[in-house]
């Protein structure tokens, strides 16, 4: 907005009215020495957590930290320094708006959460004593101008705005389209949140964000808009608008007056390969918007000039829905319905589907040939392509019910399926979907060979090849093709491994088997279909559900028995490095691969036999890692739990009692050379990162070497070595040993010797239970926050 701005009269509005401006400093305590930096701010997030109103906020955003300790201040040539560091407001803008933090992270749940809790803001706030430096002639005093309210949770919610518009206390509420006066009481301190023994309100309702304007610009930012103010452009624009609206509102209320007419003509049938004549989700119709006491004459002009034709050249057929489902065109009475009301013609249906014939275009016929209601019917003719497997549109024709299929219809079928006179031709009714019936006398009268004939009856012809059509193949017939039709059905396949596959459909048979599946799919992607693995759409949760095994023995409509007719068919596939068969022998396994500088590199997906040992699983990690060409080629198994090493399991353990991954992480690496062989008075421990607290474990725990009687400075050095940190930064670390969930802290000068026995694990008493000591590393958590898993689930939207 504010590119779009340069060079016009609003030229640097937008920092003029809501750029402020603040210092973050740190000031040393025992050496002069000062940082500070100046930052500009057009909101202010305020966090509101334990804290009763915005001036305790205010206070708590100010408040100065003290760095001592391990997070002592890096003064550069001064060293480490315990220091003051801090904000302080410089100025604050005209326009003020300040962001409760009600959304926040909670890290027992790890998720977002709505804070509800109650925080009172004023009417008129005043914030010089947050300035560095006060002005006596235009102190920081504001007035409330709009309050934005959220009702509902983090996953969901509407939003409303209460607005001061012109400052002097009279306030409005903005819900969506509608706009409405309240009471202040009720734009202020309803929207405190919690609760309130006086004012009955719903707990998750409250402000997250306001907007104050100080009271010394309040006659400049809220100034009078007059009419020269607003550019021509945007007059003609809100102009244009209203008059649409007020054509809009004119439609809504004369709705109940009008119908809508949908015409198709002949084109619309063109290319269609199903029953019925045209695809409903498909076509596009000609719409007319008539009044339902307009007369059908007064239609049928309205259609000749709209369609370039004169009313002798068009006669209209209504679509009527059958009681075998399907949806035929049907006769109009014109001499009788002339003058009958649109409404009652159409028995009040709304809206109302019309095929229009219309005469040949290239033909200059005055009017369209006589239909003798009593005698004639109205056929539609398709021809079927056995070769092409296709439907082709033959147009429609009027035939008396009293002729012979032979005398009437075959010529027809000869010509408009361009067949040389003679040529043996199959006919079929197309009754409904998976009933087509085949016509065999052709000498009697169609009265006779068709039950129940009808206006908008459908004939399929094809030519008769005997040499094409047999039992073993279905596509041989038109009576087989639209069997065929029937079970087609269009399914999408997406890549379960990737969120962003846009997918792809294929038209298949739901009569199809599993190998049939996989084959339409291996040849679309140009695979192995022995190489796919295929996996049901959890439609709840829109997700990969279990996967199907190849020996699968039902059909594909077996596969979507719980979906919707009209719901769209999904499934996942996976592109596998081993042949289905043989992975449904095998258990997946999934675990994590460290190299040997302690980094995870990647995720591992193993297939080991589903009765194998730890040994096996080893065996096929060797297949997809790298080893170091100077480490001992010996891979190790570890579980890990809260990011520390909770065991290392032998080579010989079945797989089947290994848990599945939950809190419990399997971490596969190649063990050290000195960690191979061990004296008698040594021992692994398992070492992990730590941030004050014990159970706030993080990063990639280890174990470490030690030595009885040796010294804690060399384990020390130990693990510095290891993790291959900097003299300076490893100043920081402190180095702990836990027992019994309690640490004890190892000076860095101690000359403590490390008793071995201490390490043994210790027997918990009640019980038979054994927990081990370990080491821990107290630091500063510096790893970025991210998942190590491509969540397949969908955001949460927040609909209002």
């Amino acid at each position: 907005m504010e590119s779009k701005m340069k060079g016009t009269c609003v030229d640097g509005m937008i920092p003029k009215l809501f750029k402020g401006r603040m210092q973050s400093y740190i000031r040393c305590k025992e050496v002069d020495h000062l940082s500070s930096q100046t930052e500009a701010f057009y909101d202010i997030q305020l966090n509101i957590k334990g804290k009763h109103n915005i001036l305790e906020s205010f206070r708590d955003y100010v408040t100065v930290e003290t760095l001592e300790g391990d997070n002592r201040y890096d003064a550069g040539p001064h060293g480490l320094q315990e220091a003051e560091k801090g904000v302080i407001f410089l100025s604050f803008p005209p326009v003020l708006h300040l962001q409760l933090m009600r959304f926040q992270y909670d890290p027992v749940t790890d998720n977002n959460v709505k804070v509800n809790d109650r925080f009172e803001f004023p009417e008129h706030l005043s914030l010089d004593q947050f300035l560095q430096a006060s002005d006596p002639d235009n102190p920081a005093d504001y007035v409330l101008h709009a309050v934005l309210v959220h009702s509902g949770d983090n996953h969901g919610g509407h939003y409303v705005v209460y607005i001061n518009p012109k400052g002097n206390g009279k306030w409005f509420k903005f819900d969506d389209d509608v706009v409405s006066r309240c009471k202040i009481r009720e734009a202020i301190e309803h929207n405190f949140g919690g609760h309130d023994d006086d004012v009955i309100v719903r707990q998750c309702t409250n402000a997250y964000m306001l907007v104050y304007i100080r009271r010394s610009h309040i006659d400049t930012v809220l100034t009078p808009v007059n009419e020269e103010d607003i550019p021509e452009s945007l007059k003609n624009r809100l102009m244009e608008e209203k008059q649409l609206e007020a054509q809009r509102r004119k439609e809504r209320n004369e709705a109940h007056l009008y119908m809508q007419v949908q015409v198709l003509l002949e084109d619309a049938f063109d290319g269609h390969q199903g029953n019925d004549l045209f695809d409903l989700d498909r076509v596009h119709y000609r719409s007319f918007r008539v009044k339902k006491l307009s007369t059908l004459s007064e239609f049928l002009e309205l259609l000749s000039q709209c369609l370039n034709f004169t009313v002798p050249q068009i006669r209209p057929w209504p679509f009527n829905l059958r009681t075998n489902q399907t949806l035929r065109p049907t006769a109009i009475d014109l001499e009788n319905d002339t003058n009958r009301p649109m409404q009652d013609i159409a028995d009040g249906e709304n809206p109302w589907t019309l095929f229009v014939e219309t005469v040949d275009p290239e033909n200059t016929v005055p009017a369209l040939p006589p239909f003798e209601k009593d005698s004639d019917v109205l056929l539609f003719l398709k021809k079927y392509d056995p070769k092409s497997r296709s439907i082709t549109y033959c147009g429609h024709v009027y035939v008396a019910i009293a002729e012979r299929i032979c005398d009437c219809l075959l010529p027809i079928f000869w010509e408009r399926g361009n067949f040389p006179p003679g040529t043996e031709i199959l006919l079929y009714e197309e009754v409904k979907p998976n009933m087509v019936e085949e016509i065999k006398l052709f000498t009697e009268p169609l009265e006779k060979v068709l039950d129940e004939l009808m206006d908008g009856d459908v004939l399929v012809f094809q030519k008769y090849e005997p040499e094409r059509v047999t039992h073993r193949n279905e596509y041989s017939t038109a009576k087989g093709f639209f069997r065929e039709l029937f079970f087609r059905t269009e399914v999408t396949f997406y890549d379960r491994l990737s969120n962003s596959d846009p997918g792809f459909t294929l038209q298949l048979s739901q009569k199809m088997n599993y190998d049939q599946v996989a084959n339409a799919v291996a040849d679309h992607l140009g695979t192995d279909p022995y190489l796919l693995q295929f996996f049901k759409y959890q439609g709840y949760r829109d997700v990969p559900g279990n996967p199907i095994k190849c020996t699968y023995e039902g059909q594909l409509k077996d596969i979507f028995a719980g979906f919707k007719p009209k719901q769209s068919k999904k499934m996942y596939y996976q592109k596998l490095s081993i042949r289905i068969d043989e992975l449904e022998n095998k258990r997946q396994f999934k675990c994590i691969w460290v190299n040997s500088r302690l980094k995870e590199e990647k995720e591992l997906v193993l297939y080991p036999n589903k009765n194998g040992t730890v040994h096996d699983l080893l065996n096929e990690a060797c297949k997809q890692v790298q080893l170091s060409e100077s480490g001992s080629g010996r891979l190790r198994i570890l579980e890990i739990i809260s990011c520390k090493i909770f065991n290392v399991l032998k080579e010989d353990v079945v797989l089947d009692c290994l848990i599945s991954p939950g809190t419990k992480t399997y971490r596969i690496e190649e063990t050290p050379k000195d960690e191979l062989d061990l004296n008698q008075d040594e021992m692994l421990v398992p070492v992990a990162h730590f941030q004050k607290e014990i159970f706030s474990t993080f990063g990639v725990p280890f174990f470490v070497r030690i030595k009885n009687r040796e010294p804690f400075a060399k384990v020390r050095l130990r693990i510095q070595s290891k993790l291959e940190v900097p003299d300076k930064e490893f100043e920081k670390f402190k180095l702990a040993v836990v027992v019994m969930g309690r640490q004890k802290y190892i000076a860095d000068d101690c000359t403590e010797a490390v008793r071995i026995e201490d390490f043994q694990p210790q027997t918990i008493q009640g019980g038979s239970m054994q927990a081990r000591p370990w080491m821990g590393l107290d630091h500063v958590n510096k790893t970025p926050r991210t998942s190590r898993y491509t969540s397949l689930e969908k955001p949460i939207k927040i609909h209002n």
